[in-house]
């Protein structure tokens, strides 16, 4: 396979360079339900995987066209079709060349992040009227059925050494035909928030109790699950509620006390700033704003604006990337190639102090970590894609490579721009990647080493089962085995050097398992040895639907 030519100045690329074709667009209607609202049940005819066809890289950060004669009908891009289901069966490429890295469409799958104006995910109903304040009671699933939905005891058929539900929120919402989002979902100290449609509420994460509820005159339409060290955020909300509202909203939220902060429009930074589904994310006291092909960065405790394209010098950033202490910005160059660079940038300034130029029609497709920093990069003439890792000068230190088809699910539709993904991990020198699963098959999560790029060891997800990382930190990866309708999913931990995964919580099986196997690409996050469940969109048909399930010992 042809290596890309290099960009001057940086050392030779090692091989490992993959294809990877795009996500299939979303076209499918939201599942059926059966008689359990909770428990939404995939449609009888599961989607079934395409041929092989060529890869069709995507000519802009964060979206890769769908491969030709993927369904598209029924797209709409202000409301969200939601997700088929959960079985990883989207088209992908062989590999052309044995040991080369192959990224799977496994995880896109029609699963798009973001606000209110991209084509969204599956459902959980949600609860309230058309407010869309959930107002269902929690049922604690402790043996007493009481939940204010007629939920069955969620706890009845649990088995020894498994944990148990907590509690199930439900909701109920008559709402816009395409769906209200329910993206946000944050764990702070002894609550849980949850958006949804125009509303953020708090749950007591013990006993799913209201604790709060901040109402927001439009939509919300664009979330980061990033804070602040003291607990707050920004939320984007819409100017209005008809279908040529604009997502230009700011609004700051202190997510532990309940109360909202400053509210501000983001100004625009040129006459071609379209606010279209705006990326956000937050490091330090800086959040930063990416859509469409520019990007402006704002103080998080006052709003004022600190810095923004239309200033930058040289290449102009599409987005600016935030997490963890840590800022890069990646840029297009409008030269004839329209070439792209990526550079760090100050928080504070966005000043950069070095640049890592992309080989001539390259493109970041997805950021995988900030420190140290590793890149999905793809060439859309190529057809080629890699993961390179750089180095603290920006300097080029490895290129990822290893069999297998992976499932990143970190492009986010059109005209969403990049963020660091969420269904990859990185601690230390090791990326922690999940395989696309077969049909009816495991997959496997891949740990590499990040200096060698090389695979340090793979563990399968076992049983037919499918494992997604949680996250990484201290030597260790968590990682989630998806329930079945008859088996609870598993929080496990594995050592970074590798080894048999060990369960630190096993949710029951019974009554609960239908319902959590039918969450379809939710949010998932492991606090506090307490495992939570929510949904990423509701269907809003003035139905109970489920929000958020938590499970614990």
């Amino acid at each position: 396979m042809t290596e890309p030519p290099q960009p001057p100045n940086q050392p030779p690329t090692p091989p490992g360079y993959g294809h990877l074709p795009g996500p299939p667009q979303p076209g499918y209607g939201y599942p059926q339900q059966g008689e359990n609202p909770y428990a939404q049940q995939p449609p009888t005819q599961p989607m079934q995987p395409m041929p092989p066809m060529p890869h069709q890289p995507g000519p802009q950060q964060g979206h890769f066209p769908p491969p030709p004669g993927m369904p598209t009908a029924g797209m709409h891009q202000a409301g969200g079709a939601p997700q088929p289901p959960e079985k990883k069966t989207a088209v992908v490429i062989a590999a052309a060349v044995a040991g080369v890295l192959v990224l799977g469409t496994g995880g896109y799958f029609a699963f798009f992040n973001g606000g209110a104006e991209d084509p969204k995910k599956p459902v959980a109903q949600s609860s309230a009227p058309t407010d869309g304040k959930p107002s269902a009671e929690a049922d604690k699933g402790d043996g007493s059925g009481n939940g204010s939905q007629g939920a069955e005891d969620l706890n009845a058929g649990r088995k020894q050494g498994e944990g148990k539900v907590l509690w199930l929120k439900t909701a109920k919402i008559d709402g816009p035909g395409m769906g209200v989002d329910s993206t946000g979902q944050w764990i702070v100290g002894d609550t849980v928030v949850k958006s949804v449609w125009k509303n953020l509420t708090a749950y007591g994460v013990t006993d799913g109790k209201e604790k709060w509820t901040l109402a927001f005159p439009t939509p919300i339409c664009s979330v980061t699950k990033q804070t602040t060290a003291e607990s707050k955020t920004v939320v984007m909300f819409k100017d209005g509620d008809g279908d040529s509202a604009t997502c230009n909203q700011m609004k700051q939220v202190d997510l532990k006390a309940g109360k909202e902060g400053w509210t501000k429009e983001v100004p625009k930074e040129g006459l071609f700033d379209i606010m279209t589904s705006p990326t956000l994310g937050i490091t330090g006291d800086t959040v930063a704003v990416s859509r469409s092909g520019t990007a402006s960065a704002f103080k998080v405790s006052t709003g004022d604006k600190l810095f923004g394209s239309a200033t930058a010098e040289g290449c102009k950033p599409d987005s600016y990337v935030a997490d963890k202490g840590k800022m890069i910005a990646i840029s297009t160059c409008y030269d004839d190639d329209l070439s792209s660079e990526v550079s760090d940038a100050d928080p504070v300034t966005g000043k950069k102090t070095w640049t890592f130029k992309l080989p001539t029609k390259y493109k970041v497709g997805a950021v995988y970590s900030l420190d140290p920093l590793v890149l999905d990069i793809g060439n859309e003439e190529k057809k080629e894609r890699a993961i390179v890792v750089l180095g603290p000068d920006g300097k080029q230190r490895a290129t990822v490579s290893g069999e297998g088809r992976f499932a990143t699910e970190c492009t986010n539709g059109i005209f969403r721009s990049v963020e660091v993904c969420s269904t990859t991990a990185v601690d230390g020198n090791t990326l922690y990647m999940p395989t696309v699963a077969e049909s009816g098959k495991a997959n496997e999560i891949v740990a590499f080493d990040l200096g060698t790029g090389k695979a340090k060891w793979r563990t399968p997800a076992g049983d037919g089962r499918i494992l997604t990382p949680l996250g990484a930190a201290n030597g260790q990866l968590l990682a989630y085995r998806k329930a079945e309708s008859d088996q609870g999913g598993e929080v496990v931990s594995i050592p970074a050097a590798g080894g048999t995964p060990t369960a630190l919580l096993r949710n029951p099986s019974g009554a609960a398992a239908p319902i959590e196997s039918s969450f379809y690409h939710p949010l998932i996050d492991y606090v506090d040895g307490r495992f939570f469940i929510g949904v990423t969109m509701l269907s809003a048909k003035g139905t109970d639907e489920k929000l958020l399930m938590v499970f614990g010992k």
